[in-house]
């Protein structure tokens, strides 16, 4: 049995049939197969991100009906970016031996069933046929579930990058690819909004299940393998870059030799500084996601309608910064990312305050996601990914990736808890129902954001704003 599913996700054996066409035919069926496989991952991821994101929409109807309070749903939270934390390390290694159409489409399949679970489980609580205590330890192993299974979605979405682009187009796709977590964010926010507001919060994860589906059966359609499997050439045969990524990177590497590195990685200092700062980043950016629904319905008398609108834009603004972000460093400031991070970390701050205490008008709020958003998205692009890359050699690539990784996502799992808890102690009860205060988690994520662009200052001092590393 074990043996048969590593064969079902084995990536795939190149076809015993070549294409027969000419030249020109065989390079047009590689470009529509390419663009196929990079819409796939990146509709599908985004998809993912609406079945991920659906618990941020409907905490204030869950407060509201009793079913959970705030320090549980933040356990639920944090059992999902935990989750997700060690999963993206584990299935990032998985992915590259995997069939990534069948591997990308698994992980949001069982995504998917672990939403629709949850909310049929929401129905039997409401009719009072499964308590609250069931309903937490529930919620919260399919929440863990659905983290794990969140982890299989960006690996197989980038390695399809790399099997089916030349790497003088990889780069650019990249940039359109990390926008999709920000479109699935700003689909989340409005469309399992609109559901919640129309049918009820067990209704929003029903709602994001039939979202999930939809991007299974796209991956399913559109996604494809490997250009071998389809009969086609290698891709370095098929863009003239003969040896593909090998002549890239200098030739193959000696595993042992790649052993060295990476534990010369671990040991470096400024890849756990700039893995904290990504840390204190997630922190703000899954606090605004997580809470700021319910921070604009309890602290500033938003509808669920006006308040899941404003937290979109922060979605949509996000990917203005994530999609520019390289290109302006590398056009620019010539791969001298440190400026740059540490100034939108700044902005970053900024908006937040300006979200947290700008006052109670709807274009404040929108201003504060605007400034937010771009920020985020900068910050999610560099610290996440190309900082990461700039300060260490090429062959540790995914050593510092895994690390800071982990470290984001850990830092937003224990944000969820903490801001929970620091939520639930301002609960006020009076004559007129529950309230909320939020004064003590707004600093907190705050001062989350100051420690981020802190420590990203200190890397800019330290290494000359992360310019490339030299390869060893």
């Amino acid at each position: 049995m074990f043996e048969r599913i590593i064969a079902f996700f084995s990536r795939s054996a190149p076809s015993a049939t070549p294409f027969g066409g000419g030249p020109e035919a065989c390079r047009k069926l590689y470009r529509k197969l390419r663009f196929q496989s990079f819409l796939a991952g990146t509709l599908g991821y985004s998809l993912y991100y609406v079945c991920r994101t659906s618990l941020n929409v409907v905490k204030k109807p869950i407060l509201e009906s009793g079913a959970l309070d705030a320090t549980q749903l933040g356990m639920i939270g944090s059992a999902l970016l935990l989750a997700y934390a060690v999963g993206k390390f584990v299935n990032g290694f998985l992915s590259d031996y995997s069939n990534i159409r069948r591997f990308m489409a698994a992980g949001l399949a069982l995504s998917t069933a672990a939403n629709l679970a949850v909310g049929l489980l929401g129905f039997a609580n409401g009719a009072g046929r499964i308590g609250t205590g069931a309903l937490l330890v529930c919620f919260v192993v399919l929440w863990g579930v659905n983290g794990w299974s969140q982890s299989m979605g960006a690996p197989p979405a980038i390695i399809a990058l790399s099997r089916w682009y030349p790497l003088s187009k990889r780069g650019t796709y990249y940039g359109f690819f990390s926008a999709s977590h920000n479109v699935g964010e700003f689909l989340s926010f409005l469309f399992v909004g609109l559901v919640v507001g129309l049918a009820g919060w067990q209704w929003g994860f029903i709602g994001s299940s039939v979202a999930g589906l939809a991007g299974v059966v796209a991956i399913l359609c559109l996604m494809h393998d490997t250009p071998e499997s389809k009969g086609l050439p290698p891709i370095g045969e098929l863009t003239g870059e003969l040896t593909g990524e090998q002549s890239a990177q200098g030739g193959p590497t000696d595993a042992e030799a790649t052993a060295r590195v990476q534990r010369a990685v671990v040991r470096n200092p400024w890849v756990w500084v700039l893995a904290l700062a990504s840390a204190f980043m997630y922190v703000s950016r899954y606090a605004v996601n997580g809470w700021g629904v319910l921070f604009l319905q309890e602290e500033k008398g938003f509808s669920l309608a006006a308040a899941t609108q404003i937290i979109s834009v922060n979605a949509l603004l996000g990917i203005v910064g994530t999609v520019f972000s390289g290109w302006l460093s590398d056009k620019l400031f010539h791969g001298r990312r440190g400026m740059l991070a540490f100034l939108f970390g700044v902005c970053n701050t900024l908006g937040l305050v300006l979200f947290l205490y700008g006052g109670n008008g709807v274009a404040v709020h929108v201003a504060g996601m605007v400034i937010f958003g771009v920020a985020i998205g900068v910050l999610i692009s560099f610290l996440g990914g190309l900082m990461a890359i700039d300060i260490v050699p090429r062959e540790a690539s995914g050593a510092a990736l895994g690390i800071v990784g982990m470290a984001s996502y850990v830092g937003a799992g224990l944000q969820d808890i903490v801001s929970g808890r620091l939520i639930e102690a301002g609960k006020l009860v009076s004559e007129g129902g529950v309230s909320y205060d939020f004064h003590v988690a707004s600093l907190f994520w705050i001062a989350s954001s100051v420690l981020s662009f802190l420590l990203v200052l200190l890397i800019w001092l330290r290494t000359g704003g992360a310019q490339p590393a030299t390869d060893s």
